[in-house]
């Protein structure tokens, strides 16, 4: 009789089974050595005593651990559901190699980020993604190099390391010719600005929607209006002030191009303060495709996905393909697509 509340071992899987201990090793190793006939009556035997291998033990005979280390770098909890997304699109690509994930959540603090460096490093991961929750610039610790790194959402400023990022060049374009096509000649823009908050400022999103703006006007043949351009430090405060700013001009946007999804938030109480209908009298496109606002708002928001799962996958299947050592690290642009809903 099989006792299942104590714990089991290799002995007793195989003992059970009628087979070496070396056979159960080679099952639980994946070997092709055994016999599918074989390989069933082991498992059979390892799922009626719901046993589970010791990871320490697997780790020092292996030297690997089977894991890829994703470290989290980031102001906000890891459970936003930009984070999320990240951690899905990873967490599938892993998973379909039969590979685990460790998230370490280790936010501006250098001390800390060092720290979560070296736990990843002392588990002996395969490799690690490093990412940010905000495209910009980081500063990755040296150590890191011991194993192949793709920065994720964020880019070494000397372009030194893999790294696949938001193509925000395309969003912003993508928003404004929707509006451009929509027969909008005077859209507003207003733009992610310095939050004031000792985090490095978004520079690298806000400069790309703004040329991907400025782009699709100049392919229509409409003139940058500087006066149509604003920048919040992302405040809901800020949000709604500078979309009445706009709409109180003496010629007025009749569309308006929100940096993200929170600064449509704004906007669209502002509009309905100033007694304005979306998208009858004012249209309004957002940035991020943050489902809790884009569907929560009515009429449902036009925004653009930030490609949070696609970067995620990316990465993973980046790190297994094995093409890390190359002379010019790789510096992959992820589309932005424009998500149609009814504001625009």
């Amino acid at each position: 009789m099989v006792d299942l509340d104590r714990k089991h071992n290799i002995e007793d899987i195989a003992e059970l089974a009628g087979v070496s201990r070396g056979t159960v090793s080679r099952v639980l190793n994946n070997h092709p050595s055994v016999s599918d006939h074989t390989r069933q009556k082991v498992l059979d035997v390892i799922e009626k005593l719901n046993y589970r291998p010791n990871f320490s033990a697997r780790h020092m005979r292996t030297d690997s651990s089977n894991l890829v280390g994703f470290g989290l770098i980031t102001d906000e909890v890891i459970t936003t559901p930009y984070a999320v997304e990240m951690i899905r699109g990873a967490q599938e690509a892993l998973w379909a190699r039969g590979k685990v994930m460790l998230v370490v959540n280790a936010g501006y603090d250098a001390d800390l980020t060092e720290a979560s460096l070296e736990a990843l490093l002392e588990r002996r991961v395969e490799g690690i993604i490093y990412a940010a929750m905000y495209h910009r610039p980081v500063d990755v610790l040296p150590q890191a190099a011991s194993v192949p790194i793709v920065l994720t959402n964020c880019f070494a400023a000397d372009r030194s390391l893999p790294s696949v990022v938001p193509d925000e060049v395309s969003g912003g374009y993508a928003a404004t010719k929707h509006l451009l096509e929509k027969g909008h000649r005077r859209i507003g823009f207003i733009n992610l600005g310095d939050t004031g908050r000792g985090v490095p400022p978004p520079l690298p999103a806000s400069n790309g929607r703004l040329e991907g703006y400025q782009k699709a006007l100049r392919e229509y043949g409409v003139a940058f209006d500087p006066a149509l351009l604003h920048y919040t430090n992302q405040t809901p405060e800020c949000n709604y002030r500078l979309s009445c700013d706009l709409m109180r001009m003496s010629d007025p946007p009749t569309a308006i191009f929100c940096g993200n999804d929170r600064t449509a938030l704004g906007c669209y109480g502002a509009l309905s303060d100033l007694g304005l209908r979306v998208p009858e009298q004012v249209a309004v496109v957002g940035f991020d495709n943050f489902k809790d606002i884009a569907d929560g708002l009515w009429p449902p928001l036009t925004t653009v996905q930030l490609p949070h799962y696609e970067m995620g996958k990316w990465a993973v299947e980046y790190l297994l393909s094995g093409r890390g050592i190359q002379d010019e690290p790789v510096q992959q642009l992820i589309d932005c697509p424009l998500v149609v809903r009814e504001s625009a």
